[in-house]
């Protein structure tokens, strides 16, 4: 029966536009899960993860630094694929009530928490679990075919569905470059490590201060994104795309 409600809800969510489709065991972080959700994220032992991948040629508009590039980054990769995402999850979610499941759709991009910088749930944290990638030195979640240029979305249950993969152990190797390109020094270089938290590689305060920054400054779109646009797993991921095409 599990296995028919999976192939059901990833046909479901693949037919709405998703690229990614999986499910993660989220027992073994649960205490992570509580810690930062409470207990109406941290009852769930499995989450459905769908990632949709982000448009090679916005996302090389980072670099650039121009206003108007900023906006239309902003526009793409937040207001479009984010509520895109929401609206797959809802549908996927929706499916899983009418099952007699619990399904709780986690926002794709909602902050929750003013004080740590975070939502009610990590979704990197559920793309690991479900054995997409590996969590980077730039804290984003890499995958082996187009690094961080994927954004995602989770519904938790209750449903009994068997995980379609387990967390990769980091490929970034020596990499530095999203280390280095950070304008505010947010990262200390360091592998990920479950035992580890969050600040011991990241200083959220810091990137958050920045983005503030630029909104002060009257920037309308305030993107950064240079972590998710150097990433080498993403680069060479667009140029075999646009040597493919010519």
């Amino acid at each position: 029966m599990s296995q028919d409600i999976v192939n059901q809800v990833r046909s479901l969510a693949l037919s709405l536009g998703a690229d990614y489709f999986g499910v993660a065991d989220l027992i073994p972080a649960r205490d992570f899960i509580h810690a930062q959700g409470g207990e109406r994220a941290g009852r769930y032992p499995r989450g459905v993860v769908m990632g949709i991948r982000l448009q090679d040629s916005v996302v090389d508009l980072l670099p650039e630094k121009d206003k108007e590039g900023a906006i239309l980054y902003r526009h793409t990769t937040y207001d479009v694929v984010n509520t895109a995402l929401d609206q797959i999850a809802l549908r996927v979610a929706n499916t899983l009530q009418r099952e007699g499941y619990g399904a709780f759709p986690v926002p794709a991009s909602k902050r929750t928490s003013d004080e740590h910088i975070c939502g009610i749930f990590s979704q990197k944290l559920a793309a690991h679990m479900a054995g997409f990638g590996w969590i980077g030195k730039s804290c984003l979640l890499v995958t082996p075919d187009h690094g961080p240029r994927v954004r995602w979305v989770t519904i938790l249950t209750d449903a009994p569905l068997e995980p379609t993969g387990s967390p990769m152990e980091p490929r970034c190797g020596k990499c530095t470059e999203c280390v280095d390109i950070c304008p505010v020094q947010a990262f200390t270089g360091r592998v990920f490590s479950p035992d580890e938290p969050r600040e011991a590689r990241f200083d959220a305060a810091a990137c958050d201060r920045y983005y503030k920054e630029l909104e002060k400054n009257g920037s309308v779109a305030a993107v950064c994104g240079l972590c998710v646009w150097v990433c080498p797993h993403g680069r060479k991921a667009g140029r075999k795309a646009r040597k493919q095409a010519k």
